[in-house]
C-alpha cells in the first residue's frame, strides 16, 4: 500500500538533525518516498548523515529495515517441506565458509537460502568464488529457488532484483557521502535483505579484526548487537558470533583457490580454522532450525556434506568434478629469516589478493578467477629463513609488484612462541548481554 504524502523531507531531516526519534509514520513516509523518487538523493544523503552524526534507537533501526523490506518484494518459502535457516557473514579475507556451511547444513536436514553478493576491494565475494566453477549459474528466478530449496536444501544465489531496492539505492548513496560507518544503516542494509529472504532464523558471523570492517571487538558487539534486534523485532529468530578476522581465515584467499579449499573441507580435510568455524556456525544454525540433535560433525566425515554440494552445484548447472582455473604466474614469497611466524595481516594478504586480479575496484570490474594468495604459514608456525610462506597466484605478471608492496610489514617473525587468540571471540543473543565466548 502506497504511504500517504503528509510528511516533508526537509521536516524529517531536521528532526533526525536535532537529535529526536523518528516516529513510526516518518520513517516509512521517507524510505517509501526515496524508493519511488520523491524524495531527492541530496536529501536523503543529508538524512543518512544525520543518522551517522545522531544515531538511532533499537525500535527506529528496527522500523527503517522494516520499511526497507517493504520496499520490494519478499521470498516466499511457505511450501518448502523443510525448516529454513540462513547466514549471514559480515566479510572477511579468506572467508570461503559459505561453501562448505550451506551443503552441511542442508544436509542435516534444513533449507538454506543463500542469496550472497560479490566482491568489492580486500572482501571475497561469494559468487565470484562459485562462478569459477565451470558452468554454474549465479541468478535463479524466485520459483527455481523455491524448487531447489525443497530438493537439495541448498541455494547459493544472486539475490533478485525485487528485493529491498530501497537497500540498493541507499547503499550506492552512502558510498559516495561519507555514510559508511553508521551502525544502524549498516545493520539495517544488511538485516532488510535477510528479512526478505524469508527465511525463519538467522545466524550472524560478524567478523572483528584488521580485515574486517569493525576493527576492534566494541565496535563488532555494536553491530552484533544491532543485528540480533532487528532480526528479533521482526520475527525472526537471530543470533551472532563474533569472530577473529585479523589472520585470514585457511590458508586459501582468491576465488578458485578457495572453492579447492572448501572442497577439501567437504571431503574431511582442509584447515582446522575453517572446519572449526564451519561447525560452529552450523550447530548453531542447526539448532534455529529445531536440529540439534542431528552432529555436523559427522555428516561432514561421513560424506554427506560433500554429496550435498555435488547437489547443489549441479543443481545450479555446475560441474563439481571440473577443473578449476589455474593462474598461469605463481611466484612464492619467502621466511626471511628462522623463528615462528607471529603475525600474518589479514589486511595487507587481502590487498595483495586484490592486486593480484582476484577482487575489484569498481563494481563493474571483472576478476580473475585463478588469482590469489596461498598462506603457506599460518600466525604460530615455526619457519626456517628461505622457507616458502606464500604463494602469489595471477595471470598478470605485472600485478606481482603491487603485491607484494600490500605485503610490506604484513607479516612478522618472532624468536618467541606465539600464543593463539581464539577464532570465536564472543556470542550474542536475544535479550540478553553477550555471553561470552562459546
Amino acid at each position: 500500500m502506497e504511504v500517504v504524502a503528509v510528511h516533508s523531507a526537509v521536516d524529517v531531516i531536521r528532526a533526525k538533525r536535532d537529535g529526536q526519534v523518528l516516529g513510526d509514520a516518518q520513517i516509512d513516509w521517507v524510505i517509501d518516498a526515496y524508493t519511488r523518487g520523491q524524495v531527492a538523493d541530496e536529501q536523503m544523503a543529508a538524512l543518512a548523515m544525520a543518522v551517522l552524526l545522531r544515531g538511532m534507537t533499537p525500535a527506529e533501526t528496527a522500523r527503517w529495515t522494516a520499511a526497507m523490506v517493504a520496499s520490494g518484494e519478499t521470498l516466499v518459502l511457505d511450501g518448502v517441506r523443510r525448516p529454513t535457516v540462513d547466514k549471514h557473514s559480515t566479510g572477511g579475507v579468506g572467508d570461503k565458509i559459505t561453501l562448505p556451511l550451506t551443503p552441511l547444513v542442508a544436509a542435516c536436514g534444513a533449507a538454506v537460502p543463500q542469496l550472497s553478493g560479490r566482491g568489492l576491494g580486500h572482501t571475497g565475494g561469494t559468487l565470484d568464488k562459485l562462478e569459477s566453477i565451470p558452468g554454474w549459474r549465479a541468478r535463479l528466478s524466485p520459483d527455481e529457488i523455491r524448487d531447489r530449496l525443497d530438493d537439495v536444501g541448498a541455494v547459493v544465489c544472486a539475490a533478485t532484483e525485487g528485493l529491498a531496492p530501497a537497500d540498493r539505492k541507499l547503499y550506492a548513496l552512502r558510498d559516495v557521502t561519507g555514510t559508511v560507518e553508521s551502525i544502524p544503516l549498516i545493520a539495517s542494509s544488511i538485516m532488510s535483505k535477510k528479512i526478505a529472504e524469508g527465511v525463519q532464523s538467522l545466524v550472524l558471523d560478524v567478523k572483528c579484526g584488521s580485515g574486517a570492517f569493525m576493527k576492534d571487538l566494541d565496535q563488532a558487539r555494536e553491530l552484533a548487537t544491532a543485528l540480533v534486534e532487528i532480526g528479533t523485532a521482526n520475527g525472526l529468530r537471530t543470533s551472532a558470533l563474533i569472530t577473529d578476522m585479523s589472520v585470514p581465515l585457511g590458508r586459501a584467499v582468491g576465488n578458485a583457490l578457495e572453492v579447492a579449499e572448501a572442497v577439501e573441507v567437504l571431503r574431511g580435510g582442509g584447515p582446522r580454522d575453517v572446519v572449526e568455524l564451519t561447525l560452529a556456525l552450523a550447530r548453531e544454525m542447526l539448532e534455529h532450525a529445531g536440529l540439534s540433535d542431528v552432529d555436523p560433525a559427522e555428516v561432514l566425515a561421513d560424506g554427506r556434506a560433500y554429496d550435498s554440494w555435488c547437489r547443489m552445484i549441479r543443481a545450479q548447472d555446475g560441474d563439481p568434478e571440473a577443473a578449476l582455473p589455474r593462474a598461469e604466474h605463481v611466484e612464492v614469497v619467502t621466511a626471511p629469516e628462522t623463528g615462528t611466524l607471529a603475525r600474518l595481516d589479514a589486511y595487507g594478504v587481502g590487498i595483495a589478493a586484490w592486486r593480484l586480479g582476484a577482487g575489484r575496484a569498481r563494481k563493474e570490474d571483472d576478476v580473475q578467477h585463478a588469482a590469489g594468495v596461498l598462506c603457506l604459514a599460518k600466525p604460530g608456525d615455526r619457519v626456517t629463513a628461505g622457507q616458502p610462506l606464500l604463494e602469489l597466484h595471477t595471470d598478470r605478471p605485472e600485478t606481482i609488484a603491487g603485491a607484494r608492496e600490500a605485503l610490506v610489514g604484513a607479516y612478522e617473525i618472532s624468536g618467541a612462541d606465539e600464543v593463539s587468540t581464539p577464532l570465536i571471540l564472543d556470542r550474542v543473543v536475544a535479550n540478553r548481554a553477550p555471553a561470552g565466548p562459546p
